[in-house]
């Protein structure tokens, strides 16, 4: 097992990479779009809502080869690995996502960007198959010593997504007046077969892995628009859509802790065993949907080191991040917290492995 960060796209810098090494990491996990909207300055939780979280990206310029391996170029020159980019610009898939009139063109463009990335050396490609993104949280002092962290609060956000927005940004600001209609779970597994049925070959010859990532929060229903993974038996059924050594899983403890059925360490022991887990969101809760408060890592309903002994004991060879942590009061919050669920991580594997 190998630890790492979670990095926006603006915390791609030095300063962030003295960081992460000084904290004994040794791995990224990186996201290319910046969302603003947050709830605090280094992007680290960002909530969701009607407002969104700002504007798309350029819907004519995927991520160039050049881009990638300059990126990769400087992580390294840091002394750190470059394991995965987390989502796709909304600028890039969102017809793929709405089954709109451009999706055809989009899958190409993506098809374009993974062998990109396969070629620039990165090997895993996180993505969520959403509408609404993350939302229905709220803000709170959550957390042990009332530390500030993020929850759900019995409510689940209904506001109808406004035409021109996915993924909690906005991809068109000329889009018509309106919402999205209401699908159905069975037309939004349709699209994601087309999704995984023509980006999995190109994924494949790229080397890449596609990981998935479930629900956050896992309702069936967020903003009149329905969910795919949302139970952590959800998870076979999108790999069972298209059997593929590159149909991968991006494995969020805390989104599976939070669904109403299942069990986490079953579905820890499942996924790692059959070798589909990519990448590790290393985050503790407690409660379950609509109800459940996100909380310092040692202190939630997960027992972590029962996690990580069950991930030694099939072999996972992964990388952890801490994902997102609640805020310690202090002057540098977000550096405080991940600091703390970074030692933590590194103490709980060199006991394990001693």
């Amino acid at each position: 097992m190998k630890l790492g960060f979670g990095l926006y796209r603006h915390m791609l810098n030095e300063d962030h990479y003295k960081f992460a090494k000084q904290c004994g990491a040794t791995h990224l996990v990186i996201h290319l779009v910046d969302y603003f909207g947050h709830n605090k300055d280094e992007a680290d939780q960002p909530i969701g809502g009607t407002d969104g979280w700002g504007k798309a990206g350029d819907p004519n310029e995927i991520w160039s080869l050049d881009l990638l391996r300059s990126i990769k170029k400087e992580i390294n020159d840091n002394g750190l690995e470059l394991e995965a980019i987390e989502n796709f610009d909304p600028a890039h898939w969102h017809d793929i996502l709405l089954d709109g009139p451009k999706k055809k063109e989009q899958i190409e463009n993506l098809k374009q960007l993974i062998r990109n990335v396969g070629e620039a050396g990165i090997p895993v490609f996180g993505y969520n198959f959403s509408l609404a993104g993350v939302s229905s949280r709220d803000i709170g002092p959550y957390a042990r010593g009332n530390a500030v962290s993020v929850g759900m609060n019995g409510t689940v956000d209904e506001t109808p997504i406004p035409n021109g927005m996915v993924w909690n940004m906005v991809y068109d600001d000329n889009a018509s007046e309106g919402t999205l209609p209401r699908i159905s779970h069975d037309e939004l597994w349709g699209r994601l077969q087309y999704f995984l049925d023509e980006l999995l070959p190109v994924a494949e010859e790229a080397g890449v892995k596609l990981a998935a990532h479930p629900d956050d929060p896992p309702m069936p229903y967020v903003r009149n628009t329905p969910r795919l993974v949302y139970q952590p038996k959800m998870y076979q059924r999108l790999i069972d859509l298209k059997p593929s050594p590159s149909n991968n899983l991006e494995f969020c403890l805390g989104s599976i802790a939070e669904m109403t059925e299942g069990d986490v360490y079953e579905a820890t022991e499942t996924y790692s065993k059959k070798d589909k887990i990519s990448y590790i969101h290393f985050r503790n809760i407690v409660g379950k949907v609509p109800h459940y408060k996100e909380v310092f890592v040692d202190e939630g309903d997960i027992d972590m080191f029962r996690i990580l002994r069950i991930l030694k004991k099939n072999n996972f060879e992964g990388v952890l991040i801490p994902d997102h942590t609640p805020q310690m009061t202090c002057d540098a919050s977000w550096y405080a917290g991940m600091a703390y669920a970074m030692g933590y991580m590194k103490a709980a594997i060199k006991l394990l492995n001693d």
